[in-house]
């Protein structure tokens, strides 16, 4: 017999080098006698359980063709199809034995098994659910019907019932209606029973050999069918309501159709039967206790490995790769490739359910009793299906006291349960210790040389099993081991890492498909086939049949080209991994033609084949089967305590994205029997993934917001208002020291936050930078991912809370208080907003995040009166504010305009305002205005002006139709009739000081104007040139409508307009009702006759003094040149009447009536007649209609000179105290 390979377990026996001969099995009379492996060819021992390995040649030779008429010892060589089989389907004749067809009827009923356990669960979950369970089961007039049903199910007679059954016969269309499903699938329970049982006795009488390593596809068939099962029974068991959906079907149905519904009968007498599953199970299960137990009798060995603590997976240097430089491209592989990736939940459910069953094989066969004792050691919950799970311990404990005999077993579990409870949480504990770091190890050498997926798949798929089985352990333990003394053994504030590397291997496996599928197309045509081939020749007996399939395989590996993988062709070897499960189930029974028990190679080689054919075709199906974690879906509450806590641990934040990218395998959870989850699982993925990337968006804005305050401290310190005290300092050191007054804080100098003495010292600025740029990771791992069907990008949950925390951050920088009218001034804010808007734009580095869409999003709505929420923004506050607070103590006099200034002041009072108005008025604070509300809130500032004008001229025009007779005989009167006529006007002081208040509001405006114009003009120069432009074009005869819309665009830059077209718009929409527009007309006209025939009134005002250095007077008296103006030409405009012709007018009857104040014998009224007289040179310096050339054709020229000499010579008096 020629040597056997080392670590191979027999595979690869006496193969032909590519050098010498055709990749095919040697025939006896080919030319190159049978060779010994080379000692090249002999692999090394590899460190670690699944590392032991034959070696193939990483480059053989390709293949050639096979030559013709050659015949093995075995058969043909690839020219005849597999029978049975998709596979090359030839049609042949086969013994009665393949008749059974038990890897069909494995493959069927597994696959409808799990269709109805998810379709039992979702009874049950939906009946225990007040807000999903059937409206009539919670009616209370069907209760009494309930209980009558529950009493005497299963013998229920509608004929003699019916006063108990009336709510049931007045709904019976709804009950069957509703009820249907649900009593079908119990209809699908019974028959999936019937049918496993026909199986199983099938197995049995056919005596098969089951063992893990060889018939691996036949053995996990076989333990997932009695499992699955097991299960379902057991979850029958759970369902609470099942005799009431029954009985009320069956009641419904009868009453419907007159008869009862056929399989009712079995029905109820299999729920009878299951009552106590636990009884009921053992017996029917007794029969197949030996089958059983040898399967799994088979796991010894995979579970063994599996249960292996820490300390010895890093003995073993377990999915290390850094070991001896030569080994680094030695294929990764072993006897049974599906064992090493092979769930250690799964073994401990077979292992445990079926002995639950099976209790006979615990009576006296110590390997078994080692086998499920160190399954009870391992865990203390086993799951049914997703959430479902028994308590181990207390299960087995009650099933096998009710046992004769099984005493001493009952004292196992107990001690098996002690074990668990002490043991297990650390041992976890340190498996999820070591797997960050060689799973993080592995990701880092994969990430640099993708290569090695190649020869080092196996690792990758084993290092995803074992993560897995950890984090569902801990989830599962943590949802139902609520009673524990010490719960942190189910907690880990670090799963966020083993989770992370988890989604990281994933990654890589997709993103190098085409790595796995060049390296193993090669491997299977060039080691794989030479291989399988060598072992089929060297079987003692190989019948035709099993030749011909056996064959088929070899010549389907070898027949694979290296072109299929470049152009991108899809691989299938579904067929051949189907055909080899049909051998298995066939060479398995007792008395095969081929014992697969006696020539265990063929099945280790074909493990390995199937691997790698996997590797190729499905390489999705295969990560999930190693990976999938889709039954977190149904752990929300573990989840989110992981997650909360992964939060807390700074150095787990770049970690926290596996959370939601979790919620990527929910979808997975879906079964096609059951299409009505669907809606509630959707909703539940998204809901829990929403809630993750909230959390995460909620903690990564805040950072931001803090961080952003943190500069706007920095900036404030840079403000010029605070460097007062630094030169005061100063100052101070040229003078002797005086004390410190107390509450005076030392204020350090800006730039002092940056001096460090050692740099381990954290500021809070670090810590906000560092755990900014760990969420930054997370946010950053993937631009997005989907989540049944839905695209979710994680940093749009960034940038959504950024701009709701933004917003409010900004308006909160505004200070504003309504009770107190206390705001901060515009340039503060604006220095303030230049700090966040710098942190957020630097943001952009660390965050895939478009911060300019981000500001500009923020700052648009800034420009509104109302932001996203509803809430006020900066535009409505200092809006509210100028109008409440600066223009309303204008209006009461304790604010005056100073054209010198351009800015308002503050007069010296007791009862001053609580602020100094030039603060907030200058044109640096009107700048800064513009700059933060932008030219939207700007025109929202003056339609609210605006506003307040036209109601003002809304009360002159009613006051001006009180003295309609009186005005009319003014306009047209001659000298010696003005003194009669003006004694019988009234309200003139009124009329004056609305104008007045009209004047302050368009000065604002105008100051307002000016500011927008200059950050427009910093901002759009090239906007600007074209617009004032376009504004020099227009003259007197161009179209009214044309004037109004370049006049609005003009205005909207803030370039100062003859017609203010806001103002416009404003009065035309205050018409008085009801009155022809020749009355309104004749009303503007006489309003400018009020206002100028009223004028030496306020001579008599002590405040009506010119004060030059305001350049204005006392009472505000100068703003009436800008109303008059303004307010003549905007309703003029309206009525398309000359402009110019009208202020004239107003311009005659003013200076008539200024002219006779001169000749006032009472010296009180007329004291103030030379600063009244500078109101008509203002007037004219104000209009565009107007020149001091029509001024002195009305008034001389001389008295307006003499009056300047006049008012600059007086010095300030007691009433001309000058402003701050």
């Amino acid at each position: 017999m020629p040597p056997m390979v080392s670590g191979s377990a027999g595979i690869g026996r006496h193969w032909c080098p590519p050098r010498c001969c055709p990749p095919r099995c040697c025939p006896p009379r080919c030319c190159c006698p049978p060779h010994p492996v080379s000692p090249a060819h002999v692999p090394r021992g590899v460190t670690g359980w699944w590392q032991r390995r034959h070696v193939a040649p990483v480059a053989p030779a390709r293949p050639g063709p096979a030559q013709e008429g050659e015949v093995g010892a075995w058969g043909l060589l690839g020219t005849v199809g597999v029978t049975r089989g998709c596979h090359r389907g030839a049609t042949m004749s086969l013994p009665s034995v393949y008749g059974d067809k038990l890897a069909e009827k494995l493959t069927l009923l597994n696959e409808r098994g799990r269709g109805v356990l998810v379709r039992v669960y979702h009874i049950k979950k939906t009946c225990s659910d007040p807000r999903t369970r059937p409206p009539f089961l919670g009616d209370k007039a069907m209760e009494a019907s309930a209980k009558f049903i529950q009493k005497k199910f299963p013998h229920l007679d509608v004929r003699t019932s019916t006063q108990h059954l009336g709510p049931v016969h007045r709904d019976k269309g709804d009950i069957v209606r509703v009820l249907a499903p649900f009593y079908h699938t119990f209809l699908d329970v019974l028959e999936f029973r019937d049918h496993v049982y026909e199986l199983l006795n099938t197995i049995d009488a056919s005596q098969c050999f089951f063992d893990i390593h060889i018939n691996y596809d036949f053995t996990k068939g076989y333990l997932d069918l009695v499992v699955t099962y097991v299960s379902l029974v057991l979850l029958l068991a759970r369902t609470e309501e099942r005799r009431l959906l029954l009985g009320l079907y069956h009641c419904a149905h009868e009453m419907s159709h007159g008869a009862s519904e056929p399989g009712f009968a079995r029905l109820a007498q299999m729920v009878l039967e299951y009552e106590h599953p636990l009884k009921k199970l053992p017996e029917e299960f007794g029969p197949h206790t030996k089958a059983v137990s040898s399967a799994l009798l088979s796991l010894r060995a995979p579970l063994a490995r599996r249960c292996q603590d820490a300390e010895q997976w890093r003995r073993e240097q377990l999915l290390s790769l850094l070991g001896p430089a030569g080994d680094m491209l030695s294929p990764a592989t072993c006897d049974s490739m599906a064992c090493e990736y092979l769930s250690l939940e799964v073994m401990e459910r077979w292992i445990i359910l079926g002995f639950l069953v099976c209790p006979g094989a615990l009576a006296a066969a110590p390997p078994c009793q080692e086998l499920w004792r160190q399954a009870l050691q391992g865990t203390l919950f086993v799951t049914l299906l997703r959430d479902e799970a028994i308590a181990v311990h207390k299960v087995t404990e009650e099933l096998l006291g009710g046992l004769k005999g099984y005493g001493k077993r009952v004292a196992d579990v107990k001690e098996c349960r002690d074990h668990a409870v002490a043991h297990s949480p650390a041992l976890h504990r340190g498996r999820r210790s070591f797997l960050r770091g060689a799973v993080r190890e592995l990701v880092a050498l994969l990430e640099d040389q993708p290569g090695l997926l190649g020869p080092k798949a196996l690792l990758v798929f084993v290092a995803l099993s074992l993560c897995r089985d950890e984090v569902s352990w801990l989830s599962r333990h943590a949802e139902h081991a609520t009673k524990t003394k010490s719960p942190e053994d189910f907690a880990d504030s670090r799963i966020a890492e083993l989770l992370f590397a988890l989604e990281q291997l994933r990654a890589l496996v997709r993103r190098h498909r085409r790595v796995l599928g060049r390296y193993h197309r090669q491997y299977l045509a060039r080691f794989d086939a030479l291989v399988l081939s060598d072992v089929i020749q060297n079987l003692s007996v190989c019948p035709e049949e099993e030749s011909v399939i056996l064959s088929s395989f070899v010549s389907s590996l070898s027949a694979l080209s290296a072109k299929e993988v470049d152009d991108k062709e899809q691989f299938d070897f579904t067929a051949l991994r189907l055909d080899w499960f049909r051998l298995q189930a066939y060479t398995s029974v007792a008395k095969a033609a081929l014992p697969l028990v006696s020539n265990g190679d063929v099945g280790r080689v074909m493990n390995l084949v199937v691997f790698h054919t996997r590797l190729l075709d499905q390489p999705e199906e295969l990560l999930d089967e190693v990976s999938d974690l889709s039954h977190l879906c149904f752990y929300p509450r573990p989840l989110e305590r992981m997650f909360a806590v992964t939060l807390e641990e700074p150095s787990m934040l770049r970690f926290t994205i596996a959370f939601p990218l979790l919620c990527a395998h929910f979808s997975r959870c879906l079964h096609p029997m059951c299409p009505e989850e669907y809606p509630q699982l959707e909703a539940a993925a998204l809901g829990l993934c929403h809630k993750f990337l909230e959390e995460l968006a909620r903690v990564g804005s805040g950072c931001v917001l803090d961080a952003c305050a943190e500069q706007h401290n920095l900036s404030q310190q840079l403000l010029p208002k605070h460097c007062a005290a630094t030169i005061s300092r100063a100052r101070g050191k040229k003078t002797p020291k005086q004390p410190p007054r107390k509450g005076d804080p030392d204020r350090d100098k800006p730039g002092t936050e940056s001096q460090r003495r050692d740099r381990t010292l954290t500021t809070n600025m670090d810590k906000l930078h560092l755990t900014l740029a760990e969420l930054s990771l997370s946010l950053n791992h993937v631009p997005n991912f989907t989540v049944f069907g839905h695209k979710v990008t994680p940093a749009e949950y960034l940038s959504s809370h950024l701009e709701t925390r933004l917003t409010r951050a900004i308006v909160a920088m505004a200070g504003y208080s309504q009770a107190t009218q206390e705001v901060a001034r515009p340039s503060e804010v604006l220095a303030g907003l230049g700090a966040y808007m710098g942190l957020v734009q630097r943001l952009g580095q660390l965050v895939a995040l478009d911060t300019g869409r981000l500001l500009r999003a923020v700052l648009l709505q800034q420009s509104h009166p109302r932001d996203a929420s509803g809430q006020p923004t900066l535009t409505a506050i200092y809006t509210d504010w100028y109008l409440e607070a600066l223009l309303r103590q204008a209006s009461t006099g304790a604010v005056l305009l100073s054209p010198a200034l351009q800015a308002f002041t503050t007069v010296p009072r007791e009862e001053q305002p609580p602020f100094s108005a030039a603060e907030f008025s200058d044109i640096s604070e009107m700048r800064a205005l513009a700059e933060l509300i932008g030219p939207y809130g700007m025109k929202f500032l003056s339609e609210n002006l605006m506003w307040h004008v036209g109601s003002q001229v809304t009360e002159l025009k009613k006051l001006v139709a009180e003295n309609m007779d009186t005005l009319v005989q003014l306009r047209c009167c001659r000298a010696e009739q003005r003194p009669a006529l003006l004694s019988r006007l009234t309200s003139a002081e009124n009329v004056l000081k609305r104008m007045t208040i009209i004047g302050e509001i368009l000065s604002f405006r105008a100051m307002a104007q000016q500011g927008l114009r200059e950050a427009f003009s910093q901002h759009c120069p090239f906007l600007m040139g074209p617009i004032e432009c376009l504004a020099d074009v227009v003259t007197p005869d161009t179209d009214i409508q044309v004037t109004l819309s370049i006049f609005e665009l003009a205005s909207a830059a803030g370039i100062p307009c003859e017609v203010d077209p806001a103002l416009v718009t404003a009065l035309a929409g205050n018409r008085t009702e009801g009155s022809s527009p020749e009355e309104d007309y004749k009303v503007s006209c006489l309003l400018l006759v009020f206002v100028a025939v009223s004028l030496p009134q306020l001579a008599a005002d002590p405040a009506s003094l010119y004060n030059p250095e305001l350049d204005g007077y006392n009472n505000n008296l100068h703003c009436l040149a800008k109303a008059i103006v303004q307010v003549s030409a905007a309703l003029f405009t309206i009525h398309n009447k000359n402009i110019e012709t009208h202020l004239k007018e107003f311009l005659l009857l003013a200076s008539v009536s200024l002219l006779q104040l001169g000749q006032e014998p009472d010296k009180v009224r007329a004291r103030n007649r030379d600063s009244l007289v500078l109101l008509l040179h203002l007037i004219v310096a104000e209009s565009s209609f107007l020149t001091l050339d029509m001024l002195e054709s009305c008034f001389p020229y001389v008295l307006l000179r003499n009056a300047f000499r006049e008012v600059c010579r007086d010095p300030p008096g007691p009433g001309r105290a000058l402003p701050h």
